[in-house]
């Protein structure tokens, strides 16, 4: 979130694949003004729920349904920020990437992802490495 400190304030953040909530959430703790979370189990939006309660958080909403299809429907521009961190191992991150490339949903998008995972060669794309774990990133054309 260092890295994203700049982004976060009064912004319109996407947090797809959100588990428990951890990087929305943090996004809220940083100032972000508004949160989507978009998450398909069941069991994790009643984590996400109950820690959101503990955190006394505020500005965001639950979608229950798949990332990929929410992404689908979304133009250009619909958020700020978006955030993601797809199961490892079923290519999610780089099918994202590349809807991202075609209809930019957010100013800027930021996965986390398995490092060998192949990731599409976009203009602009950014990746850096923590061992297994890599971050990719990637703007929307101005």
């Amino acid at each position: 979130m260092s890295a994203l400190q700049f982004e976060l304030p009064d912004s319109r953040v996407l947090d797809l694949f959100a588990g428990s909530g951890a990087l929305g959430l943090e996004a809220l703790s940083r100032g972000a003004a508004h949160v989507t979370f978009v998450e398909r189990s069941a069991r994790a939006i009643e984590t996400l729920r109950a820690n959101a309660r503990r955190l006394g958080a505020a500005g965001f909403d639950v979608v229950r349904g798949d990332a990929l299809e929410y992404v689908d429907r979304l133009k250009a521009g619909a958020f700020d920020l978006a955030l993601a961190d797809p199961p490892y191992g079923q290519a999610d991150a780089a099918r994202l990437l590349e809807r991202f490339d075609t209809v930019p949903f957010a100013a800027s998008l930021w996965i986390e992802h398995r490092t060998r995972e192949p990731i599409p060669s976009l203009p602009g794309v950014r990746t850096r490495r923590y061992g297994d774990t890599s971050l990719t990133s990637i703007q929307a054309p101005e």
